[in-house]
């Protein structure tokens, strides 16, 4: 036996085909809207709206010690991985914390596992 073939009118139809358009279109331009911090390339969807105009200000020595951060990185290791003292690791923390308007190093180390943590 032949299952009965589905049948769509043809304004449903164009209402799908066009429904379809869009969603491409909205997902091209998702993948096209990335912001650059430092010298990394972030996608917008990662940044919060509050940070958008501040995380620009920070310098790539600040972003490079972010990246660390988020990746779980303790300061000692940092350092060592920018051949850095941990001094200096304290000082881009706290200027990124004044930057950010973050209230300390914990909501920094929130928003740096925001934007560097790779999904997996």
């Amino acid at each position: 036996m032949n299952a009965p073939a589905l049948s769509i009118d043809t304004d449903e139809e164009a209402r799908l085909r066009e429904l379809m358009r869009l969603l491409r279109k909205a997902d091209d331009r998702a993948q096209e809207e990335e912001r650059s911090i430092g010298d990394f390339r972030i996608p917008r969807s990662r940044i919060p709206e509050r940070h958008l105009g501040s995380i620009a200000a920070l310098t790539k020595a600040e972003v490079a010690v972010m990246r660390f951060l988020g990746w779980g990185r303790a300061n000692a290791d940092i350092a060592t991985l920018l051949a850095i003292s941990e001094n200096t690791v304290r000082v881009h923390l706290n200027n990124m914390c004044r930057k950010l308007e973050l209230d300390g190093v914990r909501e920094l180390n929130a928003l740096a596992g925001l934007l560097f943590h790779p999904l997996t």
